[in-house]
């Protein structure tokens, strides 16, 4: 049910689904995941809304970004995700938010951050308000993310 796969065939792109039931070890996530994203011949793999702890191989260290709702390291970790982390940055009354892409380690909203994007929390601001605002820079973020880590992977010849 994925709104990603329907993308993926409306632009024919390959997809596949990796345990759906949620029955997986995240080593055995990993395990599948890696096999499946080294299969397509993928050199980089972004998580965006993906919301479990995968364990990153050694090999892919520096080459999995994710994206997250807030300015990390604030309103990161384990349980904040979505409109979860715009309702603890208005709680917590904070004047600014965003939006993080970060390389992916293995400790939930953790690692390397590649770029921020900042926006003011307004006074009249509310969780869906809020979340669409930060949901507007996440899609400046991440493409621009995306092209700094491949300029700095050809950069370095690590391919990307």
């Amino acid at each position: 049910k994925a709104r990603a796969l329907e993308r993926a065939q409306r632009l024919g792109l390959p997809a596949v689904v990796i345990d759906p039931g949620r029955n997986l070890s995240p080593e055995d996530l990993s395990r599948d995941t890696f096999a499946a994203i080294e299969s397509f011949g993928a050199d980089v793999a972004v998580m965006a809304g993906f919301l479990r702890l995968l364990p990153i191989p050694a090999r892919w260290i520096g080459r999995v970004l994710n994206i997250h709702p807030s300015l990390l390291p604030a309103f990161g970790g384990k349980g904040f995700y979505g409109d979860r982390v715009h309702k603890a940055v208005l709680e917590a009354g904070v004047k600014e938010t965003g939006c993080t892409v970060h390389y992916v380690d293995n400790q939930y909203d953790h690692g390397p951050i590649l770029l921020q994007r900042r926006i003011a929390v307004r006074t009249e601001d509310t969780v869906e308000t809020l979340a669409a605002r930060v949901f507007e820079e996440e899609k400046i973020a991440l493409p621009e993310a995306l092209r700094r880590h491949l300029a700095r992977a050809t950069v370095s010849g690590a391919g990307g």
